[in-house]
């Protein structure tokens, strides 16, 4: 059973930072894209970030670059999302997701596994 775990949300004053894990289990870590998405209520899944099986592709929505980072450690199964100058229109839902192609990781529709979700919450 393929499980995704997301932790690492909270409160933040604007301007601060956050860093979201995401621990896999149940799967071949390594031979998955990894991706970051968010989900205001009555909204569309974003594409926030992605990360393909070795790294070396590391797509970033506009609205992520120059102040998110992913990154992913395969031999603890686990993918971060490193937020910094978190603005208040980053306050949402953070979910990520597994994709067995690492290809077209920024839609949704490519990933086969999603986790439940983590609160990010950030303060003006």
């Amino acid at each position: 059973q393929v499980q995704l775990v997301e932790s690492g949300g909270g409160l933040v004053q604007a301007g601060g930072s956050l860093r979201l894990s995401c621990a896999a289990s149940g799967l071949t870590f390594s031979r998955y894209g990894m991706g970051w998405f968010r989900q205001a209520p009555g909204k569309e899944r974003e594409f926030v970030a992605a990360i393909s099986w070795r790294g070396g592709n590391t797509p970033y929505a506009d609205s992520a670059k120059g102040r998110f980072t992913i990154s992913r450690d395969n031999a603890k199964n686990t993918m971060y999302l490193q937020m910094n100058n978190l603005k208040p229109e980053d306050t949402t839902v953070y979910y990520c997701a597994a994709a067995p192609l690492a290809r077209s990781l920024w839609i949704p529709a490519s990933y086969d596994y999603w986790g439940q979700g983590t609160q990010v919450t950030v303060s003006s």
